[in-house]
């Protein structure tokens, strides 16, 4: 029969390369770790790490155990919440990922507010404009934009009918005019950002003749999306970003609307999640709270 604590060791090691930085985290003795592993190797049947005297890595059958270890761990956790839910507040780690500009300017004081309603949780917020690997990285849940390209993840609404968002400071328009229609976008200078590893420059609209993808260009680009809509509502270029990020400068009067809502392209937000066993009473709480907060948001005049 297989240890959870030994399956715990495992993950532990393969998520710090060591034996010695796991057993560090837990306390014991690095080869107490080491005996651990041994022992849920054993009881597998397979050798989950290559092992030399200068290094050591996931071996092939490693890797593809890893997810399953990190789900049998967060299904205790999660029952070991459900047990406690029914008689005390929610407690416990989340571990969040989200994208840099929603995450930076948005969300993180909405964490702020949900950390005061249930002040035994633990935060660990990771911000980045990468698509987390939520089978391989130590995550709960992450905050995507679009449509979820891996059926085998578990996607949770929070704001469906989120759209896209052609706009430019008054500034900038002021000295370069107003595009009339989506092609004029050619002749204008557009911040573009990278989303995982390709640059977002094909910028697609719903117009009354039908789809059209425009190729744009311009003198800046950015893997920090939060970086692309501040050089927007400093004048130098245009942007084409999610309402929900720039729905305070719109508002404020930083940025100008360009385009009908209904022309741009959809941008759903979603909670993802590798598989339904992580949706423990803590996730579940955090779907409803971001839910409401981002219906609240785009409902305001």
């Amino acid at each position: 029969m297989l240890r959870l604590d030994d399956v715990q060791i495992f993950v532990l090691a393969a998520e710090q390369g060591s034996f010695s930085n796991a057993a560090r985290q837990l306390n014991i003795a690095p080869g107490l770790a080491s005996s651990s592993v041994m022992r849920l190797e054993a009881a597998l049947g397979a050798r989950l790490f290559d092992r030399s005297t200068r290094s050591m890595q996931l071996s092939e059958e490693g890797e593809r155990y890893l997810p399953h270890a990190r789900a049998m761990l967060e299904a205790q956790r999660g029952g070991q919440q459900a047990l406690a839910s029914g008689h005390s507040a929610l407690s416990g780690p989340l571990r969040l990922s989200a994208p840099s500009d929603l995450g930076r300017n948005v969300v993180l004081p909405w964490l702020d507010d949900f950390q005061q309603q249930h002040p035994g949780v633990s935060l660990q917020l990771r911000l980045s404009d990468r698509a987390a690997d939520l089978l391989r990285q130590p995550l709960d849940v992450a905050l995507r934009y679009g449509a979820l390209s891996d059926s085998s993840l578990v996607a949770l609404p929070l704001a469906e009918h989120n759209r896209r968002v052609l706009c430019a400071s008054p500034e900038y328009l002021a000295r370069h005019g107003r595009p009339a229609q989506v092609e004029d976008l050619k002749q204008h200078n557009c911040l573009r950002f990278i989303w995982g590893e390709q640059v977002h420059e094909r910028w697609r609209f719903t117009l009354p003749e039908g789809e059209r993808v425009v190729v744009v260009a311009g003198d800046r680009v950015s893997d920090d999306a939060d970086a692309v809509r501040r050089w927007g509502v400093s004048g130098f270029g245009v942007v084409y970003k999610s309402r929900l990020d720039v729905i305070d400068d719109l508002r404020a009067g930083r940025l100008v609307e360009l385009l009908p809502a209904e022309h741009c392209e959809p941008a759903p937000l979603n909670l993802i999640c590798a598989h339904r066993s992580r949706l423990t009473p803590l996730v579940v709480r955090l779907r409803e709270f971001l839910q409401a907060r981002c219906t609240a948001l785009l409902a305001e005049p």
